[in-house]
């Protein structure tokens, strides 16, 4: 892994500054929202913007680096980012950020594509999985990191708004100044849902519940934070526990993933994250109770993930794994567009613990249909191997990730 990094170090750096700007805006909005006194459904529309632009994104962001190249692609997409995150502060109204969400998620989702067809084109097939663990470490890392910046100044004020668009900004140098030339962008293919779905049921139905659930957690977070009247200080280590949780357990679920049926333990795995919400719905938590509970939810969430798109690529043969990648993100972000609103719609009728409760519903969904689907289809005993994803990525990733178990497959064979 470390020759991997000493290969890759501009690219990870650049990409950990650009998930510290991401993961400040996404906490911050919410705190600010608050304060600014925009109702809790109308944060939820705000929210939800950054899902609908960052799908949008993911459509047409390729099309354009096909026209003009990565580096311009990037430069312009990364000059919007960083002009957004000042304009939070001097628009403070949520129409406008509702449609500054939708530009911001766009433009991120186009940086992504750009950022990561450079790192999966610096990977050789022998360390292009370590690239891809090391790759989501610094995911989390800067989201991380992020919670913590937020008590560094007033989030009623300029600055936690100012320095996320410095840090995108700085994001660029490392990534444009690397050595490594611009790769070649290829087309994803194309694969319908219902294709997608004939193939695997579980993995389209429990791809579009994870996408509820990781909007909850990456848009909804702070929102519930001030409703439930929490400190700056509380929601940033409430935020960052989610994250560490998927940091920490992303690997143990992992390496059971690769050793038992995988439909058993996405029951387990959902149904632990039910009972973790569950604890804050009814009992009265304080608030190292609260950070338990973040760790269990957050600790689900990423790898519940991983663990379905890796139970999809049982089912996938060699030639539809591309066309696949687009479909799942696709079904991802449909359910990351609605998971918002309808939090936001359960806590102005019931008040903060409908956050709770959502991912109460979505997780024991997600496992009630498993226990289903393992009476209508056998175990398959030939399950390829589990590879760490986040759904803070592009197709360029995916993609990466199914040539990867593809490969580790081939070799087992």
């Amino acid at each position: 892994m470390f020759k991997v990094f000493t290969t890759s170090w501009a690219l990870l750096l650049g990409m950990l500054f650009l998930m510290v700007g991401n993961g400040v805006q996404g906490t911050l909005l919410g705190i600010r929202g608050a304060i600014e006194g925009f109702s809790t459904y109308q944060m939820s529309i705000v929210m939800s913007a950054y899902f609908a632009g960052f799908l949008l994104g993911s459509r047409v962001a390729p099309e354009l680096i096909r026209r003009v190249g990565h580096v311009r692609v990037f430069a312009a997409l990364g000059s919007m980012i960083s002009a957004v995150l000042v304009l939070y502060a001097a628009i403070p109204d949520w129409v406008a950020w509702t449609v500054l969400r939708v530009l911001i998620g766009f433009c991120f989702s186009g940086v992504y594509v750009t950022a990561e067809s450079w790192l999966n084109n610096t990977a050789s097939n022998e360390n292009r999985g370590q690239a891809l663990s090391l790759y989501m470490i610094v995911q989390m890392l800067g989201i991380i990191l992020a919670q913590a910046m937020i008590n560094f100044a007033d989030p009623a004020g300029f600055l936690l708004f100012i320095v996320p668009s410095v840090l995108v900004s700085l994001a660029f140098a490392p990534i444009l100044l690397s050595v490594s030339p611009a790769p070649t962008f290829g087309t994803t293919r194309s694969m319908s849902i219902r294709e997608l779905y004939d193939v695997s049921p579980l993995g389209v139905v429990g791809i579009f519940l994870m996408g509820g659930v990781f909007a909850a957690m990456f848009g909804m977070t702070a929102v519930w934070g001030s409703e439930a009247g929490l400190s700056i200080l509380e929601i940033s280590v409430f935020t960052g526990a989610i994250y560490f949780g998927g940091l920490v357990f992303q690997y143990p679920i992992g390496w059971m993933s690769d050793r038992f049926d995988r439909r058993r333990l996405v029951v387990v795995v959902a149904l632990i994250g039910s009972l973790g919400g569950a604890m804050a719905v009814f009992f009265d938590l304080n608030f190292t109770g609260l950070v338990v509970v973040a760790l269990i939810i957050g600790g689900i969430s990423n790898p519940l993930y991983s663990l379905l798109v890796a139970y999809t690529n049982d089912y996938l043969e060699a030639d539809q794994m591309a066309a696949a990648s687009g479909g799942l993100l696709f079904v991802n972000g449909v359910g990351a567009i609605l998971g918002p609103l309808v939090i936001g719609w359960l806590m102005s009728v019931i008040g903060p613990s409908g956050y709770f409760l959502f991912i109460i519903l979505l997780t024991t969904m997600l496992a009630i249909y498993a226990i289903w689907r393992m009476s209508q289809r056998a175990h398959t005993p030939d399950a390829g191997p589990y590879a760490a994803v986040s759904p803070v990525v592009s197709a360029a990733t995916v993609d990466a990730v199914y040539t990867e178990l593809t490969e580790q497959q081939a070799e087992t064979d």
